[in-house]
């Protein structure tokens, strides 16, 4: 199957859930821009939780160019909240996974992207400290 998420470049918007760690929901909204250069992918993006006051995690991937399977990327991404995160994203049918840890902070996590047609796909995650769930969210995101 052809993904057009992180495969191919664009600019994606989202709406969905945010969920706390006390499981209260918030509405969310997001944006990631994906862009292929010679060296690298890079994914930029934002999501916004609408609660009160608003928090806006904002995340930028450095993404390993594609094997020759080109079904596993690996990423890595560095941020002032979660500190150096590694992970992958593995291409399954019509769905794309994302596994991923800090080991110096104990944060871990997964996403899954299902993808609904060439123009959506709906993203599923959850971001664990230890075995703590901290948070967790599920958007639908459009191609732009």
């Amino acid at each position: 199957m052809s993904h057009t998420y992180l495969f191919q470049p664009g600019l994606w918007t989202g709406t969905g859930t945010f969920w706390r760690e006390d499981g209260q929901p918030l509405p969310a909204e997001c944006r990631t821009e994906v862009a292929h250069r010679p060296e690298c992918w890079l994914l930029s993006g934002t999501l916004r939780v609408l609660g009160s006051p608003p928090v806006e995690f904002v995340n930028a991937y450095w993404i390993e160019l594609p094997g020759r399977d080109g079904v596993a990327l690996k990423w890595s991404s560095e941020s002032a909240t979660f500190g150096k995160l590694r992970g992958s994203f593995s291409a399954i049918g019509s769905s794309i996974v994302s596994v991923y840890r800090c080991e110096s902070a104990g944060y871990q996590g997964a996403e899954h992207y299902r993808r609904v047609d060439d123009d959506v796909y709906e993203a599923t995650g959850v971001m664990l400290l230890e075995e703590r769930r901290l948070s967790s969210w599920q958007v639908l995101l459009r191609l732009v």
